[in-house]
């Protein structure tokens, strides 16, 4: 997607191989015959020609009034077929708030699309287009059991540039990125391609050819590629994307505590989640959490762990929430002034 957001440009990603030689192995000089071809260049060659097909341009845009306004609010990313029923994974920013979404195919047909499902909280979104005669979607893989310094490889739309290719290696792995709604996605892949605005929604994919994330977002204070770019992994993609074909949501496990902003705590030096205050009727109102009473002015709970792991930002609270599910039973430890104690609270259904 073209824009950039507090240092953030939208994007799908890749890196660059460098390739060592021992210092005792002599370094030919010879003139190389142009045209000739490398074994690792004609394996990426038949990887990228495999896999391009399933790629697609994905052009969002939502409703106004002139053709002008029609054309400041298109947005532009990438995505890619996920079954042959017709449909497109991306990411959910790229089709945020739009009422029009049309999808070209690598082949250059273009095709309506509506989107059936979203999750902002991992930046998911699934668009349905009409079946048949479309290319093979690309074969699943599994990011549980990537290393940093893997091949892979990465086509997208930067800029609005079809079937771009770009190459290089996993350069970390657990990273956590921060989303406009203020939640954390965690187990992000980092990798460090040259990697621009226009890329969302892509695929990342291994030296097998498989999917193994999406690419996402990367760190640029100016836009450009800096050579940081983040992937949702396929771990949750593959867990994320049959819920939105059939729901058109994910359930999003819940307490109903409102927490105060972070540095609230360090300011504090409160090592936890201060509870700013408890919705009504919620679980954590019925467990008998309490937030801060600005009568008396008195701190709320503090809550330092869920089932025994400890909690000190809203990130780790969300993602142990979302381990354990909705609907289930969750130990909450809390500190109250000087003494801590452990709460029973059942998860309920918070909403996307």
């Amino acid at each position: 997607m073209k824009r950039v957001m507090l240092g953030i440009a939208i994007f799908a990603g890749l890196t660059a191989v460098a390739i060592g030689l021992l210092p005792s192995t002599p370094i030919s000089t010879a003139p190389v015959a142009s045209g000739s071809i490398a074994a690792v260049e004609a394996e990426t060659i038949a990887l990228f020609r495999r896999s391009a097909p399933a790629v697609v341009h994905v052009f969002a845009q939502g409703q106004s009034l002139t053709y002008v306004e029609q054309a400041q609010s298109q947005q532009t990313g990438s995505g890619f077929l996920w079954d042959t029923a017709g449909h497109i994974v991306t990411n959910e920013h790229v089709v945020r708030g739009a009422d029009v979404v049309r999808v070209r195919l690598a082949d250059g047909r273009l095709r309506e699309g509506r989107v059936v499902g979203r999750a902002g909280q991992v930046d998911l979104a699934v668009i349905k287009i009409n079946g048949g005669d479309l290319p093979a979607p690309l074969p699943v893989g599994t990011s549980a059991s990537l290393a940093v310094g893997q091949f892979v490889m990465a086509i997208g739309n930067p800029f609005g540039l079809d079937q771009t290719l770009t190459t290089g290696v996993v350069s970390a792995l657990k990273r956590r990125l921060p989303t406009e709604s203020g939640r954390e996605i965690a187990d992000m892949i980092q990798t460090d391609a040259a990697i621009n605005p226009g890329n969302s929604g892509g695929p990342l994919i291994d030296g097998a050819g498989q999917l193994i994330g999406v690419a996402t977002a990367i760190y640029s204070p100016s836009g450009a590629s800096a050579g940081i770019g983040f992937a949702v992994p396929v771990d949750t993609v593959r867990r994320v994307v049959p819920m939105l074909i059939a729901d058109g949501r994910i359930p999003t496990p819940a307490i109903g505590v409102v927490v105060a902003p972070e540095a609230t705590a360090a300011r504090h030096g409160i090592d936890g989640l201060i509870v700013s205050s408890v919705l009504p009727n919620s679980p954590a109102q019925r467990a008998g959490i309490r937030g801060i009473d600005r009568v008396e002015g008195l701190l709320g709970d503090v809550i330092v762990s869920i089932d025994g792991k400890p909690v000190r930002r809203l990130a780790e609270l969300t993602e142990a929430l979302e381990a354990a599910g909705v609907g289930k039973i969750v130990a909450i430890g809390i500190l109250r002034r000087e003494n801590t104690i452990s709460l029973r609270v059942r998860t309920v259904d918070g909403g996307s």
